[in-house]
């Protein structure tokens, strides 16, 4: 039975973890199962949610499994949880990361290749791996670094320490905290105005921003300046600046 499920209403695609009885911890099945499931959402899709079934998002790397592994093996399964946050990182939407309970090694590390993280109040996240003696491989020590500064990544890789919802917004790692049993309906909101907006622009705005994170200043201004350029000219952007000046509602068809 797969461990990963997809299903897609309108432009948004929600891609749920299923293994429960596990904390949806990640082995290398899951993890080929999340590369292709984020590989075959085409074009029709303008935004995506990433969740966990059950009390976790993901409690991190099944340990059993990674018990038994050789360097070469852990080699082979680091490359594959790179692949699979550079895939969703590139991918020509938003993918935001619905973030229900632990989010722990692997876990945290899946969330933050998401655009941004929204987490229920009962969600704990943390980079537990120095207290198994090993160090975060799925890029858990460069994205979380890039998202909160040196210091708070160095402090929680360092200690392995878990920290609550709230602190967890504080230190930038979430945007916010929803109550548990909002927090479907409060992604899907930012899901369908992300989905409604135009499909182009906002696929810029991802490569734009992703791109500027390791350029200089006067660099990044010019990835922005030629991105920005680009979009004029589409249908979607005649369409949206006619819609204003109409005062309606703009339709694009992400051409």
């Amino acid at each position: 039975m797969s461990s990963v499920t997809t299903e897609i209403e309108g432009a948004v695609a929600t891609v749920t973890i299923r293994r429960p009885e596990k904390l949806n911890a990640l082995d290398p099945g899951v993890v080929a199962e999340l590369q292709a499931a984020f590989e075959g959402l085409g074009h029709e899709v303008r935004c995506a949610i990433l969740t966990g079934e059950g009390k976790a998002f993901v409690a991190g790397a099944d340990i059993a499994a990674m018990a038994e592994m050789s360097p070469t093996d852990a080699k082979r399964f680091a490359e594959a949880g790179h692949r699979l946050g550079n895939t969703m990182e590139s991918a020509h939407f938003p993918i935001i990361a619905a973030v229900n309970g632990f989010a722990l090694g692997g876990g945290l590390e899946l969330a933050l290749a998401c655009d941004f993280i929204i987490a229920s109040e009962k969600a704990k996240v943390g980079l537990p791996e120095v207290t198994l003696a090993v160090i975060p491989g799925f890029g858990g020590t460069q994205r979380l670094a890039r998202r909160v500064g040196v210091g708070i990544a160095r402090e929680l890789v360092f200690t392995g320490r878990m920290v609550k919802a709230d602190e967890a917004v504080s230190m930038g790692i979430a945007n916010r905290v929803v109550a548990p049993e909002t927090l479907m309906d409060e992604v899907g909101k930012l899901a369908a105005t992300i989905a409604n907006n135009g499909p182009l622009a906002v696929a810029a705005a991802k490569r734009v921003i992703l791109r500027g994170e390791d350029a200089s200043l006067s660099t990044a201004n010019e990835i922005e300046m030629q991105a920005f350029a680009s979009l004029f000219g589409s249908d979607d952007q005649r369409a949206g600046m006619k819609a204003f000046v109409d005062k309606t509602k703009a339709t694009f068809s992400g051409s």
